[in-house]
């Protein structure tokens, strides 16, 4: 857990760009820009069914993250305006989103989501985070936390033939101190952190809550890709996901009872994420026992 520290509330506005797949081009606070960013012009000009492109920023990721389409199919689609919520048509559902910062400072994404009962998709908001080699992820200990095969020659055991993944415990799930966002020794993993709605994120004296609510039977978890210079294989670069989604896999191929959402007879589903974000006058700390 986090020493009871005296912090400042510092509130936060966000920039996004309907056009380009609703992405989120800006998360910013108290000076600080959360979001890290890749210069990638082809991010621009893509078009539904195009391979992922990496600029970074916070990606709308549905009806899945890995997989076909690559992170999706919201990302690389145009949205338009409706009032104040930005909406995605789609062939198979309609994705309403409306962002407010309420008086506390805290930043409200409000998710509606309309289509046929019994669509199944994964959905992730696919934030990477402009965080320092010695960002801390805070998360409830104990929490059942699937790792994914680009770890196996990492983890404490060997990785069975056809596993699609391996379940520990956070912090340290099958001996990998995911919790340590830092620093870059060239291996790239991806995990979930699975039924979890709340996580923070530590950089010296900042922290960022994100905290994920949804409708009665959603599966709430949080992703992570630990990318610390392991990723390409050509050009590797640093890059840190922490992605609250709905779902507890990353490829809805891959999903098994109860690992996808299932819209309801209702044809709606609904969610919110809350993020904070927080600054105290010295580093935050983990505490000892």
């Amino acid at each position: 857990m986090v020493n009871p520290l005296p912090v400042n509330r510092i509130p936060l506005t966000a920039t996004t760009d309907p056009r380009h797949g609703g992405r989120w081009t800006s998360l910013r606070g108290g000076g600080r820009e959360w979001l890290w960013h890749r210069h990638c012009p082809a991010r621009d000009t893509v078009r539904p069914g195009d391979a992922f492109v990496d600029a970074g920023g916070l990606e709308e990721c549905l009806p899945t993250v890995r997989g076909t389409p690559d992170h999706g199919d919201a990302w690389s689609r145009p949205w338009r305006h409706d009032g104040g919520t930005d909406v995605l048509d789609h062939p198979d559902f309609v994705l309403r989103r409306s962002l407010r910062q309420d008086r506390s400072g805290a930043l409200s994404a409000t998710y509606h989501l309309s289509a046929d009962p019994g669509y199944r998709f994964l959905w992730a908001a696919h934030a990477l985070l402009d965080v320092g080699p010695g960002a801390r992820l805070l998360a409830p200990a104990g929490t059942a936390t699937r790792v994914f095969p680009e770890a196996a020659g990492l983890i404490d055991r060997p990785w069975p033939a056809n596993a699609p993944h391996l379940t520990g415990h956070w912090p340290t799930p099958l001996g990998l101190p995911l919790d340590r966002l830092g620093p870059d020794d060239g291996t790239a993993v991806g995990a979930v952190l699975t039924h979890c709605a709340d996580v923070s994120v530590t950089d010296g004296p900042d922290l960022l809550h994100l905290s994920l609510r949804a409708d009665t039977g959603v599966p709430l978890s949080v992703a992570l890709w630990r990318n610390l210079g392991g990723y390409p294989a050509t050009g590797a670069y640093r890059s840190i996901g922490v992605e609250p989604m709905l779902g507890t896999v990353f490829d809805l191929a891959e999903a098994g009872r109860g690992d996808a959402v299932v819209v309801p007879a209702a044809g709606e589903l609904h969610w919110n994420l809350t993020l904070t974000a927080h600054h105290t006058s010295a580093p935050l700390r983990e505490s000892t026992p």
